[in-house]
């Protein structure tokens, strides 16, 4: 439910409504302020609110309800976009694309650091790099787990970018929370709800990929997981849906970027490297996402994809990473975006 109030509704006032409604009905009220327009977003059970009680108030304009299951993502409960920031001066949503890049996984201290020299250089502003890595089979490289987050965090220090790594344990977040910057929660754990849960319990930025074969409402609903337990810090990752075709790793689903874009206010990136599977595809797909209205890009890079120890095949080479940075700014130019 949204209640919106009167141009000019005091801020007394509106404290003093939403005070009455947690303490009446135990709801939740989020204050959205406009620039002309506040509106109160109210969430819980709302069912035994007497709504003409409320619109009997004179600061109050009307009520709407909300329909979907997502509150606290959904546009309506808070019109304007809002953005996420990872680091002092990287901030996801704002004018500025943000390009997270870096290999699939941290494989040595040498390798990290020379990877995240290089895509500084080329204009990226997060170190992207797996520590735990889940794979398909139980056969293949794991990550190096605890050492690679130690890794991240040298890389870090050595260059200043912040670090985005994916988390698939709860009871690893306190490991977490001073080596990066970001937690990612990848694709298979997208509806990991205890681990959904913890983190919405911390205020660190969350990278939430989309799952295999999730519809957008799944997807938020997973989002809402996050920002019930107090942390709206979510960034949300169109990475490729699993469709009938096998050429590709996955298909890119481009149109989730404006549907997303029109049910939440939430940022929205792409990962066109896990999309296609295949590094000649990263470029058209990165420059596609742009072109739909994407707030940014998460790009794998690796100094040696042929011998990388996990999706070589996807990675960009310095020098191809490097052309396609240039091929992507202008594309966000003639966007009016910069990277």
């Amino acid at each position: 439910m949204i209640l919106v109030m009167k141009h000019g509704a005091t801020t007394e006032h509106i404290e003093s409504i939403s005070n009455w409604l947690t303490n009446q009905y135990g709801i939740h009220v989020n204050p959205v302020v406009g620039t002309g327009t506040t509106i109160l977003a109210l969430v819980g059970d709302t069912a035994s609110i007497d709504q003409d009680a409320l619109l009997r108030d004179p600061q109050i304009e009307r009520i709407t309800k909300v329909q979907e299951p997502f509150k606290l993502s959904n546009r309506r409960m808070h019109p304007h976009n809002s953005t996420v920031e990872i680091a002092p001066g990287v901030v996801v949503g704002g004018e500025k694309l943000v390009v997270m890049a870096g290999p699939c996984s941290v494989e040595s201290r040498e390798q990290i650091i020379d990877i995240a020299r290089h895509v500084q250089a080329e204009g990226a502003t997060v170190l992207r790099g797996g520590a735990w890595k889940p794979r398909s089979s139980p056969y293949s490289f794991q990550g190096l787990k605890a050492e690679g987050l130690e890794l991240l965090h040298e890389a870090h220090k050595e260059t200043g970018l912040p670090v985005v790594t994916e988390i698939t344990n709860p009871k690893n977040i306190e490991l977490f929370m001073d080596k990066c910057d970001c937690f990612q929660v990848g694709a298979r754990n997208m509806q990991n709800f205890d681990l959904l849960k913890e983190l919405g319990q911390t205020r660190k930025p969350v990278l939430l990929k989309r799952g295999l074969a999730n519809t957008m409402e799944e997807f938020l609903m997973s989002a809402e997981y996050i920002m019930a337990g107090g942390n709206e810090n979510v960034i949300l990752c169109e990475r490729g849906i699993r469709t009938y075709e096998t050429y590709t790793r996955n298909t890119l689903d481009i149109s989730a970027v404006p549907v997303l874009k029109r049910m939440s206010h939430l940022p929205v990136i792409v990962d066109p490297s896990h999309a296609g599977g295949i590094y000649w595809m990263v470029e058209p797909l990165a420059k596609a996402a742009i072109a739909a209205g994407a707030d940014g890009l998460i790009i794998e890079v690796h100094n040696d994809p042929a011998h990388a120890l996990s999706d070589g095949a996807q990675s960009l080479t310095y020098d191809s990473f490097h052309d396609t940075m240039q091929s992507l700014r202008r594309v966000a130019a003639a966007v009016d975006r910069t990277i």
